[in-house]
C-alpha cells in the first residue's frame, strides 16, 4: 500500500491514462478486508487495466480514529483508491444508506475524477444515491451483484443469525428484529451517540484500538455505549426496501453470476431486460511454494482430509460439517477448517467445543498469496453454506486445485457443482444428508480421483475482463449516442 499523493495527484494519474476511466465501487477494500468480492474487484482492476481500461476504486472503511467523512488517497497493488471514512455517526437508521454528507462526499470524488463509466459492487457505506448521482453527470452504471446488500440491512446474508432463521422471503418485521442484533446496529448507535458529542476522536481512538484487539471485548464496549434501547420499526425497513427499488431504476444494468441470484433479484423488481447472467473470472491460484497441483495427494489407507475454507460464521455453516463428522469413524478423516477465529468468536468457541473429540484442526486465516497451498492440503472441500450463496469463491478455487466439492444444494452452488461429475450434492440443512456424502468417499474406492477428474474449468480473470470491456463499450457508447 502507498499514497498516490493526495487528491489531486490520483486525478491528474486517473486522467493521463489512455482508454475508458471506469470507477469501481464498492463498501471496503483490502488490504483489511479480504473477503470475495473485494478480491475480485482487485483482481478485475488488475486485468482490465492490462486490456488498457484505466481503473480506479471508491470504497469505504470504518475507522473512529478519523473524522467521519474523511477522503483518503491511496494506493493498492497499482490500483488507485478513494476511501471514505464512515463511522455510521448519523443522526438514524435511514442515514445508512442515504446521508446527505456522505452524498456531499462521493459528489465531490464523481467530480474530481470523472469517470467515463461507474461498475458498482455494493452501496453499503457508500449511499443508495452513488448511481443516481453519476447518471446526472451523464455516467453510464453497471453493478455485479455480489449478494442481497442491497435489500437486507443486515449484511446481505438473508439470515437471522439470531434466530439461526434463513429468510426467503423479506419480512419487514423480520429485519426490524434482525438489524438491532446484527453488529452494524451497534456501529450505528455508537456512531449515533458517542461520535456525534464532544471528546468523540478520543472515544473513538480507544473503541477502534479495542476492536482491532479484542474483537469479544469490543462488541460488549459497543453495547455498553450506545445502550441499543430504540427498537427498528418495520416502516424504516420499508422504507429502506423502497429505496432499494428506486436503485433499480439507476442502474443501467446488472450482471448476477448465478441463475439463482438472478431469479431472486428479478422477482424483487430488476427488468430482465436489463439483467445478464455471467460468472466470475479468477486470477490463477496464488502460491509462494510453487505450483503443488502435482504432488500426490492421499494415499491408500490415508486418513480423508475434509477442508472448509471461509468466514467462521453461523451462516457458511462450518457446524453443520462438524455434526455431520461427528458420525464418521474418526480414525478415516480429518476435518480442516481455514478461517480468521477472531472474527466471531462466539462461534469459534461454539466450534471448539463441537470439535473437542474429533480430528479437527483450526488452520486459521492464510494469505492469499498461499491460496494454492491452502487447497493442496485438502481432498475435498466442503461447502456446507445456510444461506443462498451467490457464486461462491472457494468453489473456483477448488476446482482451480483439481479438488472436488461436496456443497449444499442451495443458491447458486448446484449451478457450479454437477453432482456425481465434479462433485457431490446434498440437501441443506441436514449433517445426515452431508455425512453421508463423505461416507460414499470413504466407502467408494476411486470415488475421489473420478470427481477429481471431472471438476470443470474456470474462467479466468483476462477473459472475464474482456466481456468487461465490451459490456462498458455499449454502455458508453449507448449514453454517448442518446445525447
Amino acid at each position: 500500500m502507498s499514497a498516490v499523493g493526495g487528491p489531486l495527484g490520483a486525478a491528474r494519474r486517473w486522467s493521463d491514462l489512455a482508454g475508458v476511466r471506469v470507477l469501481h465501487a464498492i463498501h471496503d477494500f483490502l488490504p483489511r478486508h479480504r473477503a470475495g468480492s473485494e478480491l475480485y474487484c482487485l483482481e478485475l482492476c488488475l486485468a482490465l487495466q492490462r486490456l488498457g481500461t484505466a481503473t480506479h476504486v471508491l470504497c469505504a472503511d470504518y475507522d473512529p480514529r478519523r473524522p467521519h467523512g474523511e477522503l483518503v488517497w491511496r494506493a493498492f497493488e497499482g490500483v488507485g483508491v478513494t476511501e471514505l471514512i464512515n463511522n455510521w455517526a448519523f443522526a438514524g437508521f435511514a442515514e445508512s444508506y442515504a446521508s446527505p454528507a456522505i452524498e456531499r462526499r462521493l459528489s465531490a470524488v464523481l467530480d474530481m475524477l470523472q469517470p467515463d463509466l461507474l461498475h458498482v459492487h455494493n452501496l453499503l457505506n457508500l449511499s443508495f444515491a452513488l448511481p443516481a448521482m453519476a447518471r446526472r453527470r451523464g455516467i453510464p452504471v453497471v453493478a455485479t451483484l455480489h449478494d442481497y446488500t442491497l435489500v437486507c440491512p443486515s449484511g446481505g446474508q438473508r439470515v437471522h443469525v439470531a434466530e439461526e432463521h434463513v429468510c426467503r422471503v423479506i419480512e419487514s418485521s423480520r429485519c426490524a428484529r434482525c438489524f438491532p442484533q446484527h453488529p452494524l446496529y451497534a456501529q450505528l448507535r455508537f456512531g449515533t451517540r458517542a461520535l456525534r458529542a464532544p471528546g468523540s476522536r478520543l472515544l473513538g481512538g480507544w473503541a477502534s484500538a479495542i476492536r482491532r484487539r479484542l474483537p469479544r471485548l469490543a462488541a460488549g464496549f459497543g453495547r455498553w455505549a450506545v445502550r441499543a434501547d430504540s427498537p427498528l420499526s418495520s416502516a424504516a425497513i420499508e422504507a429502506r426496501l423502497a429505496a432499494a427499488r428506486r436503485v433499480f431504476d439507476t442502474i443501467d444494468l446488472f450482471v448476477a453470476p448465478s441463475q439463482a441470484l438472478a431469479e431472486e433479484y428479478r422477482r424483487l423488481g430488476i427488468p430482465s431486460e436489463r439483467l445478464r447472467v455471467a460468472d466470475y473470472g479468477f486470477a490463477p491460484l496464488a502460491s509462494r511454494r510453487g505450483d503443488d497441483r502435482a504432488r500426490p495427494r492421499r494415499q491408500a489407507g490415508d486418513p480423508l482430509r475434509v477442508g472448509f475454507v471461509g468466514t467462521l460464521v453461523w451462516h457458511k455453516g462450518a457446524h453443520l460439517l462438524l455434526a455431520a463428522a461427528a458420525t464418521l469413524p474418526p480414525a478415516s478423516f480429518e476435518v480442516v477448517l481455514f478461517g480468521d477465529p477472531d472474527v466471531f468468536p462466539d462461534y469459534t468457541s461454539r466450534l471448539r467445543r463441537a470439535a473437542a473429540a474429533l480430528p479437527v484442526r483450526f488452520a486459521g486465516p492464510f494469505d492469499h498469496r498461499d491460496t494454492a497451498d491452502v487447497y493442496s492440503q485438502i481432498d475435498v472441500l466442503v461447502v456446507p453454506s445456510l444461506w443462498p450463496e451467490n457464486s461462491p469463491l472457494v468453489i473456483h478455487e477448488a476446482f482451480q486445485a483439481g479438488v472436488p466439492v461436496i456443497g449444499a444444494r442451495i443458491g447458486g452452488i448446484p449451478e457450479l457443482v454437477q453432482d456425481g461429475v465434479s462433485g457431490l450434492l446434498y440437501d441443506a440443512f441436514s449433517p445426515a444428508a452431508l455425512a453421508a456424502a463423505l461416507r460414499r468417499l470413504l466407502d467408494e474406492p476411486g470415488l475421489r480421483e473420478r470427481l477429481a477428474a471431472g471438476v470443470p474449468p474456470v474462467k479466468s480473470i483476462d477473459e472475464d475482463a474482456a466481456e468487461w470491456q465490451r459490456v462498458y463499450a455499449g454502455l458508453i457508447g449507448g449514453r454517448s449516442s442518446a445525447s
